[in-house]
Order: structure tokens, then sequence, then C-alpha cells
């Protein structure tokens, strides 16, 4: 199966560019490339998307902001001209960032990156969608195969390329991103409160600007995610 592709970028040139590296891979079709990011979401909304490949700079929106707005993206691999973007991107889970003009070499470095990100042990989630007593996962830790329910997850912590899975009564260590785990877990139950937390949303006791109180556990909320994260919690007002 191709890993299919979305370009986005203001710069015809630099879609190009982009173009050309990605027709070189074999096993990758572009299904769309944009110039902004409405059209980009129309996009998203029509194709299947594995890989985006996102400018900054565009007009209407940046890329960083465009981002933010999607609740479940695809992998992502910055493309732009400024580098002090960077931290805000990998703080998005981005897989890489790419300063124009982009060598080949260095962008297949990166798509080697979107391989290995890609790559995870958790097997996908069954049981239905949405909040379901039943629902469950697979995960393997140590050769071993273990069956979570949904309703037991606190919290997931993100370790680099692993995650920890805090349990009623087990701490579970997964080689998985948490962008991975987050894009499968049902977003009526989970929310994503940090770069490296993802918390069960029945399991909150209490919650403030900056931090979300569990049973066990008191997590910080990040910056870029506290309007998300008021919004799933249905709080209107300032905190």
């Amino acid at each position: 199966m191709k890993t299919r592709c979305l370009i986005v970028d203001d710069e015809p040139l630099a879609r190009e560019l982009i173009r050309g590296h990605v027709q070189k891979l074999e096993n990758f079709e572009i299904v769309a490339e944009c110039d902004n990011a409405m059209k980009a979401m129309d996009s998203l909304r029509s194709h299947h998307v594995d890989l985006m490949f996102l400018d900054i700079k565009m007009p209407q929106m940046t890329g960083i902001d465009f981002l933010k707005t999607l609740k479940r993206p695809p992998k992502v691999i910055i493309t732009t001209a400024y580098s002090q973007y960077a931290l805000e991107g990998f703080e998005l889970d981005v897989v890489d960032y790419l300063m124009k003009p982009v060598t080949f070499e260095r962008f297949f470095k990166a798509v080697n990156k979107y391989f290995q990100s890609s790559t995870t042990d958790t097997v996908e989630i069954e049981g239905g969608n949405g909040i379901n007593e039943e629902a469950f996962i697979y995960v393997k830790e140590n050769k071993k195969i273990i069956k979570i329910y949904l309703k037991e997850i606190h919290f997931i912590e993100g370790l680099n390329e692993y995650i920890r899975i805090h349990t009623d009564n087990r701490r579970v260590v997964v080689k998985s991103s948490l962008h991975s785990i987050d894009e499968k877990l049902p977003s009526e139950q989970f929310i994503r409160i940090h770069k490296s937390y993802i918390v069960s949303i029945p399991r909150i006791r209490a919650f403030n600007a900056t931090t979300i109180e569990l049973e066990n556990a008191k997590l910080r909320i990040g910056r870029n995610y506290k309007n998300q994260v008021f919004s799933a919690l249905h709080y209107k007002q300032e905190i």
C-alpha cells in the first residue's frame, strides 16, 4: 500500500521541489497539493492522508496554527525557511523539520523518520467507537501481548520512542509514539493535555488553568493544549 501525501505550501516552486522528491519514492503518491490551510482542510476531508508536508508562513493561517486546529492530524513533516518555529513544531509531534531549500538527501532522512515513527507494537482498539465498557487494546511488552481495557486506563505518558500506560493496577511500557496511540483512542474518552500526556476524561477529578488532577496523579496542561482541553471538558469560562 502506498503512503498518501499532501503538500501544503503557498510557493509553487517549493511545491514543485517536494513533488519531485516524492515522485522518486516508489511507494509514495501525492493525493493533493494546496497553497493555503483552508484548501488543505478540504483535502484532508476528501482524502485519506498518511503524511503531510506543511509550510509555516502562508496567507490566512500559518502552518503551525493550522496544525493546532486538527484533532487527528496525519503525520507531518514541516518544510520552511524559518528556523524559529522548530521547538513549537516538535511540541506538536511533527516527524521532522526541514529547512528550505530541501535537498533530496535531507528529505529522504525525514521520510525514514516517518517510517520509524509509524512503527508501533500497539494493536488496533477492539470493541467499537466511543465510550464502550468492553473496548480494549492489545499492546506488546517484552514479547508478551497484553490486553488492556480502556476503562482501566488512567493516563498515558510519552517516553521518547516508548509510552507508559498507567492503569488501575499496573504500568505497561510499549514501543510506540504518543501520537500513534492518540490516533486510535476514542476522543469521547481520552484527551491529549500535553506533548507528554494523554488522560482518560472519566478519570479526571479536578482541573485548573495549568493542571489536571487524577486519582493518583497531577499532570501539567501544555500551553498549546489548553483550549482543546477546556473544550473537551465543556468548560466555557476562563479559569
